[in-house]
């Protein structure tokens, strides 16, 4: 399956069908009046999240969607059948977002099940049998009904992640989360094997996490240098990082620094987040050698240095156990942003 993270849609809710306008004409029957009926209300456009998917890649083939519209009033005061109501299926994680220059954010659902009625149809119009009164006997005003609602918005998916890999290319990020999930990632001698986050379940100790990996990051990522730095988004949600740097290079404090630097300068609070520094293929160095790179990286700066082997295993229960340390007892994100979705579950603008 592709992965697409990014997608631009639009959506329009359904128009109110027109009430009627008919007068009753019946055998027998004298001043049989008005008898116009309502016409139907439009559908919604409900945005609901599900498990199971975990790419934006449907849109790529369909970016229409449009809500059935409200069925016209008729006579013998037969009301209009209600429109069919569109539910578009996302991610969990999907943000949407307006189509503005600020990108603004709409709506983010975070949990599964999450449903919300994002544009209302319009109400049906009134049919000319509801305008009757004891000085009018015989309306023939009725209503056209109310218009729909559409707009164009941005899909954007943020994988929901407990913990995310960083590091540059090469550090060894697709071989660590293989070893500690059944991912099936790529791993080659050549740097970006990882052109797509992945996600893998780590089991350890009788818990479970969600693990990201995200494509390495080099120096000038933030300006789009490499494949840039539009998948640190799918860590934003991470509650602590694994910061993996290959201690087989020429300068480890250097490439530390850098993928700092990178997170630092794409913002939304990445660069506060907690670290786990693993210095990475221990197997192929002297413990001495590993010790003293370790020394320097704490000396720059680097709070928490782990010497690893993600090729045979060395150290990485370690490393698990200080995400276990720093993760809530029950992992998952529940969100506390005002996503403005009142209590009814419809969804108003922020």
């Amino acid at each position: 399956m592709h992965f697409l993270d990014q997608a631009k849609i639009f959506i329009r809710s359904g128009a109110g069908g027109p009430g009627a306008v008919s007068f009753r004409r019946e055998k027998y029957v004298q001043y049989g009046g008005p008898d116009g009926g309502n016409g139907g209300k439009g559908g919604n456009i409900i945005f609901e999240a599900v498990a199971g998917l975990n790419t934006l890649i449907d849109f790529r083939y369909a970016q229409h969607f449009k809500a059935q519209r409200g069925i016209q009033g008729m006579g013998r005061d037969r009301h209009g059948a209600y429109g069919e109501d569109l539910v578009i299926k996302l991610p969990v994680g999907t943000q949407v977002l307006a189509d503005d220059e600020e990108r603004t954010l709409l709506l983010d659902l975070t949990e599964v099940g999450q449903r919300v009625v994002f544009l209302k149809g319009g109400d049906g119009g009134r049919g000319n049998a509801s305008y009757k009164t004891s000085t009018n006997r015989a309306p023939t005003q009725h209503g056209p009904g109310w218009p729909y609602e559409e707009m164009y918005v941005w899909l954007r998916l943020k994988l929901l992640a407990d913990a995310g890999l960083v590091g540059m290319p090469n550090a060894g990020k697709s071989t660590f989360i293989n070893q500690v999930s059944n991912t099936k990632a790529k791993v080659g001698a050549y740097p970006f094997t990882t052109i797509r986050p992945q996600l893998g379940v780590v089991s350890h100790k009788s818990r479970e996490f969600v693990l990201a990996d995200i494509p390495g990051l080099i120096a000038g990522a933030a300006e789009g240098v490499g494949i840039g730095d539009r998948f640190l988004g799918h860590i934003e949600r991470c509650q602590i990082l694994i910061h993996l740097i290959d201690a087989t290079q020429d300068d480890p404090v250097l490439a530390w620094q850098t993928v700092c630097d990178e997170l630092a300068d794409y913002g939304a609070g990445l660069e506060d987040k907690p670290q786990i520094v693993a210095l990475n293929k221990g197997d192929l160095l002297d413990p001495e050698l590993m010790a003293d790179i370790a020394a320097q990286l704490q000396a720059a700066g680097a709070l928490d240095v782990i010497a690893i082997s993600g090729a045979t295993g060395q150290g990485v229960p370690e490393v698990l156990d200080r995400v276990l340390e720093a993760l809530p007892a029950k992992s998952g994100l529940e969100s506390t942003q005002n996503t403005g979705i009142s209590e009814d579950g419809t969804w108003s603008p922020i």
